[in-house]
């Protein structure tokens, strides 16, 4: 994952209670829970930047004498 920037944010304690019972069910930290819910809901909505291609990650070329998948 790339680069964090600290945010502060406002949000009340209802909300805040229930997102840190949400990330003690699946064993994440409150601050991981809030990144997971914001990513999912961007991605939902099709606003996440598209991942670059395998090749400018660092993968690997294909082998084009291997069948694909």
């Amino acid at each position: 994952m790339g680069e964090k920037k600290a945010y502060p944010l406002r949000i009340s304690v209802a909300v805040i209670d229930a997102v840190q019972r949400w990330a003690d069910d699946e064993l994440r930290s409150m601050n991981a829970q809030i990144e997971y819910v914001l990513r999912d809901a961007l991605r939902r909505a099709g606003r996440l930047p598209k991942p670059p291609p395998a090749d400018e990650r660092g993968a690997p070329p294909e082998d084009p004498t291997q069948p694909g998948d």
